[in-house]
């Protein structure tokens, strides 16, 4: 600016003439409005006088000149850039330096642009999609198989199970009984209930009972000592004419040698070792 009218606030000098610049109302000549006001360039550390372009940034100021990537010395003016440690950076420098990749396409993930993060691995919003419908999955509930991610209708009408008992979707574990699936907690005796993913049990007619309830209402009672014949999987036992033994228990009734194997005779309800049967 010129004028012919004022003086300078700082010096006093006249302003005929001359450029001056004001700050709160006040005029200046331009020396001692740079003198007194100018800001200091971070870069060459000059002032920045007020016939130059002043550049700020977060409270710092550049020449025009000034304002450039720290690594590849390109102008910044009126381009992208970011900040690292209060260093400025054009877009590519920055990528190269420090942004991430992005997990599916494997290209950079740009400052600025939205990206994903899923189990520590960073994705472009537009690449974290449902494989199955390429829906973006955003921060829907998700389900991984085999590096892969689906949204849950998608993984549930592709791959997932439906338990045996209540018909409804296994999402993850389960137990496979009779080469059908079951949801661990739907997996329980048929009989007391009681939860059998972790416990022995016994099948009966293509379901499962805790050995319990099994000895108590299915296992064969031994004619010796009385008790269900059971283990898992099914126990050994000696049957003769519709009666069974533990093998522990099938002995001589006179001389409790075992029979286990040998010729033996029986008297009423007794079973004898040929010795004793012959006496």
């Amino acid at each position: 600016m010129t004028s012919s009218h004022t003086d300078c606030h700082f010096c006093l000098q006249s302003l005929r003439g001359r450029k001056y610049a004001l700050r709160e109302e006040n005029a200046y000549c331009v020396p001692c409005y740079d003198s007194l006001y100018a800001n200091p360039c971070e870069e060459c550390k000059k002032p920045i006088e007020c016939n130059s372009k002043d550049l700020a940034y977060k409270g710092h100021h550049w020449h025009e000149g000034c304002f450039r990537c720290a690594k590849c010395s390109r102008s910044l003016v009126e381009k992208p850039f970011a900040a690292k440690d209060e260093v400025l950076l054009c877009t590519e420098c920055y990528s190269d330096e420090y942004s991430s990749k992005c997990f599916h396409c494997q290209k950079t993930i740009m400052p600025g642009s939205r990206k994903m993060e899923f189990k520590g691995s960073s994705w472009h919003e537009s690449c974290f999609v449902c494989q199955h419908c390429r829906q973006p999955l955003g921060t829907k509930p998700l389900i991984t198989k085999e590096n892969q991610n689906y949204c849950v209708p998608c993984f549930e009408k592709q791959f997932a199970h439906h338990c045996y008992a209540c018909k409804k979707v296994i999402t993850s574990g389960g137990v496979t009984y009779h080469d059908q699936p079951w949801h661990k907690e739907c997996f329980v005796c048929a009989v007391c209930k009681t939860q059998l993913s972790r416990q022995t049990f016994i099948s009966k007619d293509e379901y499962p009972h805790c050995v319990d309830c099994f000895s108590k209402f299915y296992a064969k009672k031994c004619a010796a000592c009385k008790n269900p014949i059971t283990a898992p999987g099914g126990a050994k036992y000696i049957s003769f004419e519709e009666r069974q033994w533990h093998g522990e228990c099938f002995n001589c009734a006179k001389c409790s040698v075992s029979l286990v194997g040998q010729e033996f005779l029986t008297w009423q309800d007794d079973i004898l070792c040929h010795k004793c049967g012959s006496a």
